[in-house]
């Protein structure tokens, strides 16, 4: 007999319901958000267990490697459209979600949604921290020139260390706007201190990793994009074609068609935000600071003229999402003129 699990997910507690193949009811009850009590609970209630089925959410990988590792036939459905079929029914609760996440695991009415490895995590995480720490940084220098322009006192643009000192300079002589810039200074030489060491972290992932080393062959990618790249595709197998990772990533316009309205309109803005940003900044930087030409720079150059420069780095982005996804799966290096392209 066929058991299908669907477990309705929380911090502290999980809803669990179990059916048959026919979707008669086998079990129902919750037990604690802890994997080791989960799967005891499974293989218990559900020996002849078909497929182990939640909801994405920020604890569904930690869960989802846990019941892989256990052996449980485990996926993840899109929580969009879980949320829609669930919509419908007259109560909301977490016993009838979980009832109807296993009606949908029976019947097959689920898309399933790749989860990213916990490498994938540990370095999407590490970019998150230290844009974090970024942001923190700028919104200190902009604290300090606020406090001192209120004096008279202009610090003027930058963000290096220098700027700091002078901006301590200028506070000097007045004892309470000095004591408060000083504050502001060491909180920020913290953050940079703390920005520094995650920099080094990631220098040393690139130079132990030769995939990353060639994604940043392409012009205009660093570190940075590099490494967000890696993470959010994560799979390079999850893609049958090149072009279906600019979708993925969001840079792709959307299309409503109904009749005789057919509009197309902005991106979708789908996917990771912050890896779609770091490509954007990539196809910038390589239409308006790198000086050597390419097939790739010179089609970006054309297309500046016809759409403008925003439109065209959109278009670029997501063009170098491409090439980065076929040098992962090649195993080549950016080909900065048609003579390198290999036979």
């Amino acid at each position: 007999m066929e058991h299908y699990v669907a477990l309705d997910v929380s911090l502290r507690e999980i809803s669990v319901c179990v059916i048959d193949g026919k979707g008669a009811v086998m079990f129902e009850g919750k037990t604690a958000a802890e994997p080791v009590s989960l799967v005891q609970l499974i293989r218990t209630k559900a020996p002849h267990v078909v497929r182990v089925g939640m909801e994405t959410g920020a604890t569904s990988p930690w869960l989802f490697h846990a019941l892989t590792a256990a052996g449980l036939p485990v996926v993840c459905m899109d929580a969009r459209q879980a949320h829609a079929a669930l919509s419908l029914r007259p109560k909301k609760s977490d016993r009838g979600d979980a009832r109807g996440l296993a009606d949908m695991l029976r019947m097959g009415w689920y898309r399933e949604v790749h989860t990213k490895s916990v490498i994938a995590h540990e370095r999407r995480t590490m970019l998150g921290v230290r844009h974090q720490l970024v942001t923190m940084r700028a919104e200190l220098d902009a604290q300090i020139r606020g406090v001192l322009k209120t004096f008279g006192l202009i610090l003027g643009t930058g963000n290096s260390n220098a700027l700091i000192r002078r901006a301590e300079e200028l506070a000097d002589g007045h004892p309470i706007i000095s004591s408060l810039v000083a504050k502001l200074a060491d909180v920020r030489r913290a953050v940079v201190l703390q920005v520094a060491g995650i920099d080094r972290e990631i220098r040393y992932l690139i130079r132990s990793e030769t995939t990353l080393k060639r994604l940043m062959t392409v012009p205009g990618v660093g570190p940075i994009t590099a490494v967000a790249f890696l993470s959010a595709v994560d799979d390079v197998g999850r893609f049958k074609h090149a072009r279906d990772v600019g979708p993925y990533l969001g840079l792709t316009p959307t299309r409503y068609q109904s009749g005789e309205t057919d509009r197309q309109g902005r991106i979708s803005k789908c996917g990771d935000a912050f890896t779609r940003t770091c490509l954007y900044e990539a196809a910038h930087v390589l239409l308006t600071k790198v000086q050597r030409f390419s097939p790739l720079k010179a089609w970006g150059m054309r297309l500046v003229k016809r759409i403008g420069m925003r439109k065209t780095c959109i278009a670029v982005a997501r063009k170098i999402a491409i090439i980065l996804h076929r040098i992962w799966v090649d195993g080549t290096e950016f080909w900065w003129t048609r003579e390198a392209q290999p036979a």
